[in-house]
């Protein structure tokens, strides 16, 4: 790898940790009520909960605050999908785009409403100005603020000190806060501020921002060519930062409109994972311990340098032929190879899923590597909000297996875990590895699933699985060489979506709640520290044998198989 490319990812890396921790002390003081910079938008969220009649002191046991989630989650659905297969006759169509078909539709609006994004449609092609605005741009700022707030029910749990028992009814009665407010703080404060600074930058790099129709040009040959147009930036702003993913154009972020400079890179990058590299900041100081968040991070760190690591060396080392300079094909000869690498590690580490270059022509291993991260369950850093719940189902699970090799009750943070926290937490791991691979097995196993695909062999599973695995992990990158617009991945993408998404979120607020009334116990000397380096690495031991346990045999079959037949010549 060439001196330009160590700098390229020496700076990327650089700015994003040295802004992560500011943007976390800002998001705690924002979820806390504290006085912060945007304090002077008080006003404009009081008289949103005036307009809307939401009592901002009436606080929610889990239960209210999940009923309240998936109404809004369904008034999404339901807007979105009737706007989809009625835009043909609805303003701001300038290209004439038709209707979508039911199965596309439901598929889009499930997969935008879940924060997936997975897109089996080109943006320029079948969404009009009004649905890519009104629709799709809406729900990224819904569906990365439902996350947000997700997280914040857990957080509140752990951190709450009751006076009474642990009782079952206690356990419904713990207000959690009121999802309501944090929806709003999280949009007002947070999404909207940084999306508007991303959209201007961007802007001033070429990405283009017009209501003007397709624009026809001759080309060299003497044809007519398309050129089609859009309000891009907006869109793309807060695809990024709300970890969406959805490309406004079928190319997504290696289309010249969506992703113009090498500086326009960066900043979409930096997108990416700012809030995700943030909120384990934002936790330690919401939970009043910095040091559990420092934990946290330095576990996420270690997960995401690892998977960085293997893709670099197997995109450069791959290909004999080119003397270890790697090879182009598929990747963005714009950026190079280590870009290519960074963003797809990046954007597979979160559930973003937005691409510059094409996963399906990586090498295996090097393909291998965005695939293992969306199937650990996007915790590596992970979506907003979403990735830092799931990484702390994990890290119940590591705290019981602890407390078992040390012979205690299993504790975090004071809070004993038993039987109902692992129950918990072991249903939400099961359900969406179970969805995953049943899924692919239906792929594999039927003449309707295997007739989307162009390759063969061991490539072909990895495709299907990365169809399901990027459903379910809410990622939304497609790992390319199969055709996913049919009525079969419409429809098991869609359930493979929403599977994903609530399957996690629903036993993560059962948790929330029966830790929330729980009465935290004073540590003593024989307490199992989770805040030490000692902890960090159990934590990335865990994780990687529960992840190798689930998915090592499909994973073997597909691209560990496809790379020693590849390095003998057969490939496929």
């Amino acid at each position: 790898m060439s001196t330009s490319n160590w700098i390229q990812l020496i700076v990327y890396l650089g700015i994003l940790f040295a802004l992560a921790p500011f943007l976390g002390k800002f998001m705690a003081r924002v979820y806390g009520d504290e006085k912060h910079i945007l304090s002077f938008l008080k006003p404009l969220e009081k008289g949103i909960y005036r307009i809307s009649g939401i009592d901002s002191s009436q606080e929610m046991n889990w239960k209210q605050y999940a009923a309240a989630l998936l109404a809004l989650n369904i008034l999404g659905f339901l807007f979105l999908y009737l706007l989809l297969v009625t835009q043909k006759w609805l303003p701001l169509n300038p290209a004439k785009i038709d209707n979508m078909s039911w199965h596309l539709a439901l598929n889009t609006a499930v997969s935008f409403m879940t924060n997936t994004n997975w897109q089996n449609y080109g943006g320029e092609n079948a969404a009009s100005y009004l649905s890519q605005m009104a629709g799709l741009a809406v729900q990224n700022f819904l569906s990365a603020a439902t996350g947000m707030a997700a997280l914040l029910v857990l957080v509140r749990g752990i951190a709450n000190r009751p006076r009474n028992g642990t009782t079952r009814l206690a356990m419904n009665n713990v207000q959690l806060g009121n999802f309501w407010v944090d929806l709003t703080r999280s949009t007002l404060y947070i999404l909207l501020p940084l999306s508007l600074i991303l959209a201007v930058l961007l802007m001033s790099q070429g990405v283009i921002q017009t209501f003007a129709g397709p624009v026809h040009a001759v080309t060299l040959e003497g044809k007519d060519q398309v050129i089609p147009l859009g309000p891009a930036a907006s869109q793309i702003a807060i695809k990024q930062l709300g970890t969406n993913g959805g490309g406004f154009f079928n190319a997504n972020s290696s289309h010249p409109f969506e992703n113009p400079t090498p500086l326009s890179s960066l900043f979409e990058m930096l997108a990416i994972l700012l809030i995700p590299v943030a909120t384990p900041f934002a936790y330690g100081r919401m939970v009043r311990n910095r040091s559990q968040g420092y934990s946290l991070f330095a576990a996420k760190t270690v997960l995401f340098a690892i998977g960085l690591i293997v893709i670099l060396f197997a995109e450069y080392g791959f290909n004999g032929m080119t003397g270890g300079h790697g090879t182009m094909e598929g990747r963005e000869t714009r950026f190079g190879i280590a870009g290519s690498a960074l963003w797809a590690e990046a954007t597979t580490v979160t559930s973003n899923g937005s691409v510059n270059s094409m996963h399906d022509s990586f090498s295996p291993i090097g393909g291998m590597v965005p695939l293992t991260n969306i199937l650990l369950g996007e915790i590596i850093y992970g979506g907003v909000g979403c990735g830092m719940y799931g990484m702390l189902v994990f890290l119940f699970v590591t705290v019981f297996i602890a407390g078992l090799m040390v012979g205690r009750t299993p504790e975090y943070m004071g809070k004993k875990i038993e039987t109902r926290e692992m129950q918990l937490s072991v249903l939400a791991i099961i359900g969406q590895t179970c969805t995953v691979l049943f899924l692919a097995a239906a792929g594999v196993a039927t003449k309707t699933g295997l007739s989307s695909l162009n390759n063969q062999g061991p490539h072909g599973l990895t495709e299907i699985l990365y169809v399901f695995g990027s459903s379910v992990g809410n990622n939304g990158s497609a790992f390319a060489g199969l055709n996913g617009n049919t009525v079969f991945y419409n429809t098991l993408g869609a359930f493979a979506m929403l599977v994903g998404r609530f399957v996690l979120v629903i036993p993560v607020f059962a948790i929330a709640g029966s830790l929330g009334a729980k009465t935290p116990i004073p540590a003593s000397v024989g307490t199992f520290a989770t805040n030490n380096t000692i902890f960090v690495v159990l934590l990335v031991i865990t994780i990687i044998i529960i992840a190798g346990l689930n998915f090592f045999p499909a994973l073997t079959l597909g691209p560990i198989v496809e790379h020693y037949l590849a390095l003998k010549g057969m490939v496929f």
